[in-house]
């Protein structure tokens, strides 16, 4: 059996301030978190998740991106409509 043992990286990000608008810089400090996972990392800590149900949700998010693949695959086919563009 192999042990992993994961640290916890410290990610260094910078946002720079124009102008003393403060509000765009947290606006854009919130994307770039958003997109590197940190919201959603946060959160699965926040409490002990036992090793089943860790297991059970990576598998079904796994199962969830396989079957997203494989729709946007068989649109690129043909296979399937694409999903027509909203009207704003």
């Amino acid at each position: 059996m192999v042990a992993h043992h994961f640290h916890l990286q410290r990610i260094k990000m910078q946002v720079l301030v124009r102008d003393n608008n403060v509000d765009q810089a947290l606006r854009i400090l919130k994307k770039k978190l958003q997109r590197e996972g940190i919201f959603r990392e946060m959160r699965l800590r926040e409490a002990f998740e036992k090793p089943s149900i860790k297991k059970a949700r990576e598998k079904a998010e796994a199962v969830g991106r396989q079957r997203k693949l494989a729709r946007k695959q068989m649109q690129r086919d043909g296979l399937l409509p694409s999903k027509p563009k909203k009207s704003r």
